[in-house]
């Protein structure tokens, strides 16, 4: 191969057929080449030695640990010969341009480049903030103006009192003074009247000379909060023209060569702009390489290498499909015109499932949801728990579905025919008084008996659905579990849902600060298998008519 970007692989490859279809990036099963290139990156990973990056897989390194998503993407040249190209997503060993790896879309830490010329005033100006809000002068005069005010509206209180009581006075002076003659009675209100302007001029001339003071101060203190409003403006200007010109200048190629920025490809999602870190994945990079040297695309595959994050969960060296909220938006314009596999997430996985009843009255009907089935109609496929049971009860009043479970969990899902029913059992599951036991099937051994997880979570904005361990702005997620069974480097475990949070049994079993054991066929967490192995296997709930305790009970087919 002569771009010297490309890499050959080193294994005999002329027995695999190429696919037909590219990779579909959000949802994909690797193809065996890109499985091959993945094998080759991850060996080149494992023995280089020019790459001065903490992974977190040294324990001895210092500095701090950053794991990296990688990617490959195999190609084919004009020729027909295929090679592959190796990306990393952001920047790696403080650089964004190593002799392995393609370079960066736009390469921002470039010295030479529009955005470190003007990242250099820009930091110019939070030094001169930074030095601003320091000065002598600045902040004695806001101390000084601050105590002015604090010992003029002490004064002003007290002296306020006094005139009060003073003006008490003058009317019980005014009250007693029934025996004086009409001569001694005028003077003596002559001199009380004398006392209450002479009180009114002190308090007049007390207010004027302090607020003259005060707004003295006032002014020199606004003068310096001015300058830093003034820069502060400036800075915030600067930064948003730099981060526009980056915008426009960070544009994408697809096939066809057709170009568009990274500000025209985001104008039409919600936020209408990019988000942070949007263009620097390892997917756009690989395909703006490949597009740029003429090169076709054969299938792409993208893996984790290092330590998890906290807030994450990523496995070493696992295959993961291409972000949502940074990618989507750009691949979508990249991979225009190229045919792809079918979207799998388009596809209903529910469509040849029997919908089992379990258990059923008057009042309420209790299902055995297989995995792979939603629970109420999603934004592209309608088959659902909900739909098929409004089907089958045409005439049930209310919502009918009472608690939910994620589309891959089977299982128990409770249903109520009436709206008052329906309400009575929703305000259980609110009070937390039914009683819910999931089983799953960890890949990996938990070695304690029993435990409580208590790990906040919230969507990751930038990936949806996936969850994030979040403990600033996640919502509290609780769950209780005790082990059943180990085997094989598996653990059978019961879980017991405090919460009810999205993904959390998974989050809460795959998370390194969980039980670090991801439920097996978990396509999220952990490795895609048949199914996830995750069942509500029991429920405990009170009858809302009849007040009886009514205990469900389904066994897991994890076949």
């Amino acid at each position: 191969m002569v771009n010297s970007k490309l890499i050959s692989f080193k294994s005999d490859i002329s027995g695999i057929a190429l696919p037909e279809k590219f990779t579909f990036p959000f949802y994909y099963d690797p193809h065996p080449l890109a499985l091959i290139a993945i094998d080759q990156l991850q060996d080149y990973l494992s023995t280089q030695t020019e790459l001065n990056h903490n992974f977190g897989l040294d324990r001895e390194q210092d500095g701090l640990i950053i794991g990296k998503m990688f990617g490959v993407l195999v190609v084919q040249d004009k020729q027909g010969e295929l090679g592959f190209l190796t990306a990393f997503s952001g920047k790696l060993a403080d650089s964004n341009d190593h002799d392995y790896f393609v370079p960066p879309v736009f390469d921002i830490l470039d010295s030479e480049g529009f955005f470190r010329k003007e990242e250099i005033v820009i930091n110019d100006m939070t030094i001169e903030l930074a030095e601003l809000e320091k000065n002598e002068t600045y902040l004695k005069t806001k101390e000084e103006l601050e105590q002015v005010v604090i010992a003029y509206q002490e004064e002003l209180q007290k002296y306020k009192k006094e005139i009060k009581a003073a003006k008490a006075e003058r009317k019980q002076t005014r009250e007693n003074s029934g025996n004086l003659s009409p001569s001694e009675l005028e003077a003596l209100l002559e001199d009380l009247r004398k006392q209450s302007i002479r009180e009114q001029y002190f308090l007049k001339d007390f207010t004027d000379a302090h607020k003259k003071k005060i707004a003295a101060l006032t002014e020199a203190v606004e003068q310096f909060e001015n300058q830093l409003l003034n820069l502060k403006e400036k800075r915030k200007n600067m930064s948003n023209t730099l981060q526009g010109e980056i915008f426009d200048s960070y544009y994408f190629l697809n096939h066809k060569k057709e170009k568009r920025s990274l500000q025209s490809i985001f104008q039409n999602t919600i936020d209408h702009k990019p988000p942070a870190g949007a263009g620097e994945c390892a997917a756009p990079k690989l395909l703006q390489f490949a597009f740029e040297n003429d090169l076709k695309p054969v299938c792409l595959g993208e893996f984790w290498w290092g330590a998890s994050p906290k807030s994450e969960v990523r496995v070493h060296k696992q295959v993961y499909p291409a972000c949502r909220g940074k990618c989507e938006p750009i691949l979508g314009h990249m991979l225009e015109g190229v045919e792809q596999d079918e979207n799998p997430m388009l596809q209903n996985p529910a469509e040849d499932k029997e919908l089992k009843i379990v258990f059923e009255d008057e009042y309420i009907v209790v299902v055995n949801k297989p995995a792979e089935f939603l629970s109420v109609p999603g934004k592209t496929i309608s088959d659902s728990v909900y739909t098929r049971m409004k089907e089958k009860y045409p005439e049930a009043t209310g919502p009918l579905i009472v608690h939910r479970l994620d589309m891959s969990t089977s299982g128990i899902i409770l249903l109520a025919k009436e709206k008052n029913v329906h309400k009575h059992l929703q305000k259980q599951f609110i009070k937390r008084n039914v009683q819910k036991r999931y089983v799953a099937l960890l890949d990996g051994l938990v070695t304690e008996d029993t435990g409580t997880i208590d790990l906040p979570l919230r969507v990751d904005l930038d990936d949806r659905p996936r969850q994030l361990v979040c403990y600033e702005h996640g919502k509290r997620a609780v769950t209780k579990w005790e082990v059943v069974e180990r085997r094989n480097n598996q653990t059978l475990i019961y879980f017991y849902p405090i919460t009810g949070r999205t993904h959390q049994l998974r989050v809460h079993a795959a998370h390194t600060l969980g039980l670090n054991a991801p439920i097996i066929g978990d396509d999220l967490y952990g490795r895609k298998e048949t199914r996830l192995h995750l069942h509500a296997q029991f429920l405990q709930f009170t009858h809302p008519i009849t007040k009886e305790a009514i205990k469900i009970k389904v066994e897991a087919d994890f076949s």
